[in-house]
């Protein structure tokens, strides 16, 4: 039963350890330990997952503060302390154990230094690379992209062409047809996350 245990946490592990940001791989974690039975013996466990799955989208999302850092982090020592299974105080100690990363505090103030959570990237096309062909708007399902096909370089007099931020949902379609990079991933700035979240009502 104990090897079953541990089968078990090594492929949630595994399952979060697919993500490069720590927030994510907490957030892909709870989302498989949700996903799957609970004994249901103990509420620490039962309700603080679903508590610390809010937390997590909040701060993923860029509307996260300090206060949800102290939830997520009480949330944790609790369920480590008062879970009655393995399972449950392998989450805790997950949780913990990645909390330990600046990377959580960093999502407080505006960045993903990972560039994987939505809220802290924009898609950009580096205009000096951009060839005009095309691909990227053939591909992209939602309109996000601007620019006439013409093949040649910006400075025939031709604008190169422009992700509609709005409209982009970051898929990454553009990426991977790009034949020349043309197409980065960039941090956001955090005026615009700050002005993201307010609308969101955080502050």
């Amino acid at each position: 039963m104990e090897s079953k245990k541990r089968t078990i946490d090594a492929r949630l592990r595994a399952v979060a350890e697919e993500k490069r940001c720590p927030v994510q791989r907490c957030i892909a974690y709870v989302d498989r330990f949700l996903s799957e039975v609970m004994c249901g013996r103990c509420f620490p466990c039962a309700l603080g997952t679903v508590e610390a799955k809010a937390r997590l989208a909040r701060i993923a999302d860029g509307r996260g503060d300090h206060e949800d850092l102290a939830a997520l982090r009480y949330i944790a020592e609790n369920m480590l302390v008062g879970s009655l299974c393995k399972k449950g105080g392998n989450t805790a100690a997950y949780l913990l154990e990645c909390m330990t990363y600046d990377a959580f505090a960093a999502h407080t103030e505006g960045k993903c230094s990972d560039r994987v959570c939505e809220a802290f990237i924009e898609y950009r096309i580096v205009a000096d690379k951009c060839t005009m062909c095309g691909e990227c708007k053939a591909v992209c399902a939602y309109n996000a992209i601007l620019g006439m096909e013409k093949t040649a370089s910006h400075d025939t007099g031709f604008s190169p062409f422009e992700i509609r931020e709005k409209r982009c949902l970051k898929k990454g379609d553009c990426l991977e047809v790009c034949p020349v990079g043309a197409i980065v991933v960039a941090e956001k700035p955090v005026s615009k996350v700050a002005a993201e979240a307010y609308k969101c009502g955080v502050y």
